[in-house]
This record gives structure tokens, C-alpha cells and sequence, in this order.
């Protein structure tokens, strides 16, 4: 597979993907100083430092060249691309910051080849997007867009490209790109929360702790992800906790639509998260909002992964009303006395559980030997890693929602 950049003073930048060996662990690439150089890293990066400034035009200016050029992939893409445009900005810059990690960029690049079955992507696209990508940075980095810098960019894209392909073909080997589900439960919670269960037409293996994109038939093809409240059933069944949030197009049709035997479709199962039980560390847990549906997970699965390394769950909640989930936890710490379980909710006045469940955690503690797991708002996961870190906890003992960033955690 080649992917050529946009002719510049007569040139044409071209790269020739290096092999990627897939083995039962995943797909292996070679060591960093055979993939890129140091100097293409760099000059991947100055581009990429080139276009920061233009981030709100640049997923627009993709999209908008991609459809002209391309119009047959226009179908594989919701009406509203709102949140679509920004997952662009967000994949470019990880595998970015990944081009110098190969084993890192790897993994991410395989896992997001897995899921983009579920679009429709084949073999095909992936030049038509490499194309496109290449003009939307030719067009907006200026200067440093170079017939050097391009042919960087084609060697990483071609890498990636590469892997995401390859993983999406295994991938295709053994189970569906989608698997249909219907409601089979729908109960509304707190204020604008419903708990919603489904059973999918096949069996859909994950664990605990993982997420899950869905499409509902009220915003076709608009994939949102959703973290399962429990590890795998006997029955099947997968219950999810959604909170209509105020703009949120599928998240409303969940709560305020969605009724028994509708049909939704889920993609594949996503991210690593999981408490391992042959590792000697204690655990603390801290959940806000409908982060405990990942939390409450990654704790049942540890149960049936027959671990029993000491578990401590803080909930924190704006209301009372908001743990109604909370004696279903005591139940289960009565029964394997190594969890225990504390909530934190809101003070009156305040109407913000954050302080008081940081207060909790820091009376409780000290944490450092801890390994930690974090689940809820942004806000929150910032927040409590921030603490931990300066209790002396290492960032690499901290796991958390992919989607959140702690880059600023040590900072003042």
C-alpha cells in the first residue's frame, strides 16, 4: 500500500509502509531507528506545531476535501459531523505523539482499525484519507510544509495506515463488525439517568472496565461510547447508565425515547482497563457520576477473575438519589470482605460532591502504594489524580478514562 502526497516544485513525496509481523500479541513493527528518524519525528511534529494554531478549520477543510474528491464515502459518515471532526483532531494528534513509539502506536493504531468496521472502511479508504490528510496539512502548515516534512508525513500515515488495516482484516476473521441488540430494559434513575439493558443477537465478549460504541436508530450512524455497569452476564444482558446531557442527540433519544425491544447496534469492545489479580498492589477506586458504571464493572470483574486484592470504592454523588446503586455495592462487599465501599454526596450549599469526596479519599488514606482507578468527569479525574500524585502515588499506578488527559496533573 502507497500513499503519495500533493505535488510540490516538481516533487512527489512517496513512502513504502515498513512490515508489520502480527503475532498472538498483537501486531509487532520494527524498532524505533528502522520506522522513522529522528529528524522525520521532528519534522512531524513542527507540522503538526504549524497547524495548532488553525484546530477548529482543519477537521472542516478534511472533511469538506474528502467528500468533494471522494463523494461514494460521504454515506459512511452521520449528517451532524460535529463530533466526528473533533475524534479526527484527537486520532492525529496521538498518533503523533506515538511516532516515535512503535509498539505504543501499535496498539492504538490496531484498535481503532478494529472499530472502524463498524463504519464500513475498507483497504480502499485509507489512500483516499491519507490523500486528503496530506492536502489539509499542505494547506495549513505553511512554511514548514516541505517536500522533507511531506515525505515524512507519508512514512508515518503509510505506518499507521498499515496497522489499521492489517488489524481490521484479522480482526474480520473472527467476529462481526457489529453486533445488533435489543432493549430489553429501560428504567429511568435520577433526574435525567436511565439504566438500559440489552441483549445482543450474538455472543459479545468484553470485561469489565471496558466502553462501547452504539448507534441508535433515532441519529444513524452517530456512534457514541458507553461504559457497560457490569462484567459479563450468564444471560447476556448488558446494562448501561446514560445521562441525557443538554445538546446530546443520542444520549436523549436513550433516555427519553428508548423503550423496550427498540434495536441499537454496538461495536467492538474498547480500551484495557482492568484490575489484574496477580499484581501484589491494593487498589483504591474513585467513581463520580456515571462513572461508576466502569468502576462498578472493573470491580465485578475482578470478582470473577478470583481476585482478591483489597479494594477501596469511593462513590461520589451530587444527591442521595444519585446512589441508588449503592446497596447493591454493600451487598457485594458483604459478600468478599476484601472491597470496601464509601460515598461522598454533595453538600447542600455547594451542590459538588468533589470536594467531599476528595476530603474522603485524603482521610483515608495515605495512597501511595495504591494502584488507582478513575472514572467520571473530567474535572474529577484531574482532581483526584492530583491528589494521589501528591501523596506520593506514581503516575504510571494511575488508570483512567482514555479520553481524559493528565498532562497538567503535576503542575501547580
Amino acid at each position: 500500500m502507497k500513499f503519495r502526497s500533493l505535488q510540490r516544485d516538481g516533487e512527489v513525496a512517496t513512502a513504502t509502509p515498513p512490515t508489520v509481523e502480527w503475532t498472538a500479541a498483537g501486531p509487532q513493527l520494527p524498532e524505533p531507528g528502522q520506522l522513522l528518524t529522528r529528524r522525520q519525528v521532528a519534522l512531524i511534529r513542527s507540522v503538526r506545531e504549524a497547524v495548532e494554531p488553525c484546530a477548529a478549520d482543519l477537521p472542516r477543510f478534511f472533511y469538506a476535501t474528502l467528500f468533494e474528491r471522494y463523494p461514494d464515502v460521504r454515506d459512511l459518515f452521520p449528517a451532524q459531523l460535529d463530533v466526528q471532526q473533533d475524534r479526527l483532531l484527537r486520532a492525529l494528534l496521538l498518533i503523533v505523539e506515538l511516532v516515535d513509539d512503535p509498539q505504543h502506536l501499535a496498539e492504538f493504531c490496531a484498535n481503532l482499525g478494529r472499530d472502524h468496521r463498524k463504519f464500513g472502511t475498507v483497504t480502499e479508504h485509507y489512500a483516499a484519507v491519507g490523500e486528503c490528510l496530506l492536502a489539509t496539512l499542505e494547506h495549513f502548515a505553511g512554511p514548514a510544509w516541505t517536500p522533507e516534512a511531506a515525505a515524512a508525513w507519508v512514512a508515518a500515515y503509510n505506518t499507521a495506515a498499515q496497522v489499521m488495516d492489517s488489524a481490521a482484516i484479522e480482526d474480520a476473521q473472527h467476529r462481526p463488525a457489529v453486533w445488533h441488540a435489543t432493549v430489553v430494559g429501560h428504567r429511568r434513575r435520577a433526574g435525567d439517568l436511565a439504566e438500559i439493558t440489552v441483549r445482543t443477537d450474538q455472543p459479545y465478549p468484553y470485561t469489565g472496565g471496558q466502553f462501547i460504541s452504539m448507534d441508535t436508530p433515532w441519529w444513524p450512524k452517530t456512534w457514541r461510547y458507553y461504559s457497560p455497569a457490569n462484567a459479563p452476564r450468564p444471560d447476556g444482558t448488558i446494562t448501561f447508565q446514560v445521562r441525557a446531557v443538554t445538546g446530546g442527540r443520542v444520549s436523549n433519544a436513550l433516555v427519553r425515547r428508548a423503550t423496550v425491544g427498540d434495536m441499537v447496534r454496538l461495536g467492538p469492545p474498547l480500551g484495557e482497563l482492568r484490575i489484574d489479580p496477580t499484581v501484589p498492589h491494593k487498589v483504591v477506586c474513585v467513581a463520580g457520576g456515571t462513572g461508576l458504571a466502569p468502576i462498578r464493572a472493573l470491580v465485578e470483574q475482578a470478582v470473577l477473575d478470583g481476585s482478591q486484592r483489597p479494594i477501596d470504592l469511593f462513590v461520589g454523588a451530587r444527591t442521595l438519589e444519585e446512589l441508588y446503586d449503592l446497596d447493591d455495592l454493600y451487598q457485594l462487599a458483604q459478600r468478599h470482605p476484601w472491597i470496601a465501599v464509601r460515598a461522598a454526596v454533595a453538600d447542600e450549599q455547594t451542590a459538588d460532591s468533589g470536594d467531599q469526596l476528595l476530603t474522603a479519599l485524603a482521610q483515608n488514606g495515605p495512597w501511595l502504594h495504591h494502584d488507582a482507578y478513575l472514572a467520571g468527569p473530567a474535572s474529577m479525574i484531574v482532581s483526584v489524580a492530583r491528589l494521589l500524585r501528591r501523596g506520593g502515588m506514581p503516575l504510571e499506578r494511575l488508570y483512567h478514562d482514555p479520553f481524559v488527559s493528565l498532562d497538567e496533573v503535576d503542575q501547580p
